[in-house]
């Protein structure tokens, strides 16, 4: 079985490639420099020669691109699923957001995830539309909380985080089993992967229970109100577990 895989140069799609070949997938990765994306009628060739059996795209990229892919996944009887973000959900509407919930982006991000999901599933629909929080992993590097928050410690010479924030976040490795479970056993539509989603732990808690998991002596806490929000992805505690059962946290 072989699943092609957008994104290998990034954080979660290597998270995800390791566990599909644990599980017997063969993985293919698709080389921008070698088939330009934008180039439609090179990019469904590559696909037809190389004949997957399933597609996840986590990559940035055009929507057309989301599109091409998606309406390959149909015509194949494919299964795809394609990462999205809370983002789609503007800060100043409080969750917990359901999965047909009014999509509310202003910023530049959101709405490229939001023009992205329109692609896909006018393309087929068939495919998962995977909405995502922020990533947590013990590795420190890429786009995830615990990189960032080493950042903010050394730029600010603190971590500031809000009790009235309550984000979504899962663990990467959550996250990644999470899509290969959504390949293996799909289910079409918008799907919301979100360990925080019914804990509703607050920003400033799970900071504090990630600088007690993973050592961060030198993170200086700061505990403020200023930014307000509940960003929680609602429905989908059948594919994630509970954010506690990961960091020492409590409801």
């Amino acid at each position: 079985m072989r699943l092609l895989l957008t994104g290998l140069n990034g954080t979660l799609a290597p998270k995800l490639a390791a566990l599909a070949r644990a599980r017997g997938w063969e993985v293919l990765g698709w080389d921008r420099a070698q088939v330009p994306p934008q180039d439609m009628r090179a990019s469904a060739d590559w696909l037809q020669r190389r004949q997957p059996d399933a597609i996840a795209h986590l990559a940035m990229g055009e929507p057309a691109w989301a599109a091409l892919l998606a309406g390959a996944a149909r015509a194949r009887g494919l299964p795809m699923v394609f990462t999205s973000s809370a983002m789609v959900f503007h800060h100043l509407t409080d969750g917990p957001h359901g999965v047909d919930g009014a999509r509310t982006a202003q910023e530049d991000y959101g709405r490229y995830k939001i023009a992205c999901e329109d692609a896909v599933r006018a393309a087929s629909a068939t495919a998962s539309v995977v909405r995502i929080g922020w990533q947590i992993d013990a590795d420190a590097r890429g786009n995830n909380m615990l990189a960032q928050l080493d950042e903010w410690q050394q730029r600010e010479g603190c971590v500031a985080a809000s009790s009235a924030w309550r984000p979504a976040c899962s663990f990467m490795d959550d996250t990644a089993r999470a899509l290969l479970d959504l390949i293996e056993r799909p289910r079409p539509g918008v799907v919301h992967l979100d360990s925080n989603a019914d804990e509703g732990h607050s920003f400033d808690a799970i900071v504090a229970a990630l600088k007690h998991r993973f050592s961060r002596s030198d993170w200086v806490l700061r505990v403020h109100q200023d930014y307000r929000h509940d960003q929680r992805l609602a429905g989908g505690a059948a594919h994630m577990p509970g954010l506690s059962t990961r960091l020492p946290l409590r409801p």
